[in-house]
């Protein structure tokens, strides 16, 4: 249904372009006859629009890969500084969540544990929305912000780590064979906000895939079934990821900068003291809009990295930020 949908949209826009475009460029020869110099400028304001509206959708045709039109799930961990990173992973969480909003996708919170003073150490939530997956596997790493702490009375400089991992929410029509035998469940307390009702009853399920050792949580549900069903979901995703992995050629780097939540491994860097200033250190784009980025204003350095990955563009060394 996603595929056909995906389809359709994509003829419908070329459909809706070659108008458009046939539209504009008539008012700006009507204008030019008649000398009206507002109609020409604002044909050409709508062809500069339209030149975006293909830019968008040339991004769009590069999410192609077997997984890229899935629904996904999003995991933010804190890496080592205890506040200041668990700090930081909350607001990594809600910089994805408003992203997500803005494309009017929909946002389901999954797991979260709690921080010991502020923010979280870990959290999942599931986007469902057209090509979610294809869009936020580009931010699946290292984040890295510097900033003046709310936390030092001393008000220095801190920098903190927190990382992101990306996994497709697998559909009926994926089948990942899971021998019961092989995964151990456990039950526990839910953790966050939800009253009474979390304190008293062991509703968070956790699943171990032994083999491999990947792990899930869920507490999203008040009752341990559904806990455990949703669990098994994002077991199976998380399986068909890393065999997804297997059959890209970089799986092992992708793998690789996720094994480490600290210095040297981060994808970008955010600085918010005594500049402004985002930079992604694989595409080398950037911007000193901090507020819009962690806001949600994504789309430029994921639509860089969409464009390196398929066109093979490098920039070369990129320097980090201090």
């Amino acid at each position: 249904m996603q595929e056909r949908t995906s389809l359709e949209d994509s003829l419908t826009g070329i459909g809706k372009v070659e108008g458009e475009l046939e539209d504009q460029i008539g008012m700006i020869e009507l204008g030019e006859a008649e000398n009206d110099q507002a109609v020409v400028e604002e044909a050409e304001a709508a062809l500069k629009s339209l030149k975006k509206e293909v830019a968008r959708r040339e991004l769009e045709a590069l999410l192609s890969g077997e997984a890229d039109r899935f629904n996904t799930y999003l995991e933010v961990h804190a890496g080592a500084g205890g506040t200041e990173s668990q700090d930081w992973a909350a607001m990594l969480l809600r910089m994805y969540t408003r992203w997500a909003e803005n494309r009017g996708f929909k946002v389901e919170y999954l797991e979260e544990t709690p921080g010991e003073e502020a923010g979280i150490k870990s959290a999942t939530i599931q986007v469902s929305g057209h090509n979610a997956y294809g869009w936020l596997k580009t931010e699946a790493g290292v984040h890295r912000l510097v900033r003046i702490s709310p936390f030092d009375s001393n008000a220095r400089r801190h920098t903190s780590f927190s990382s992101v991992a990306i996994f497709p929410v697998v559909d009926d029509s994926i089948k990942i064979d899971i021998k019961e035998s092989d995964v151990r469940t456990d039950t526990m307390r839910s953790g966050g906000a939800g009253g009474q009702h979390v304190n008293k009853t062991e509703s968070a399920v956790r699943l171990t895939h032994v083999p491999t050792g990947v792990a899930v949580v869920c507490q999203a549900g008040r009752s341990q079934h559904k806990n455990r069903a949703q669990a098994w979901d994002m077991l199976r995703a998380r399986l068909y990821e890393i065999e997804l992995k297997k059959r890209e050629e970089q799986a092992a780097a992708d793998q690789a900068a996720k094994t480490d939540i600290g210095w040297g491994h981060q994808i970008r860097s955010y600085v918010l003291q005594p500049y402004q200033m985002v930079k992604d250190l694989r595409t080398g784009v950037q911007t000193s809009d901090t507020s819009g980025v962690l806001d949600g204003e994504l789309d430029e350095f994921m639509a860089a990295t969409l464009a390196q990955k398929a066109f093979g563009i490098s920039p070369g060394a990129v320097e980090d930020v201090d």
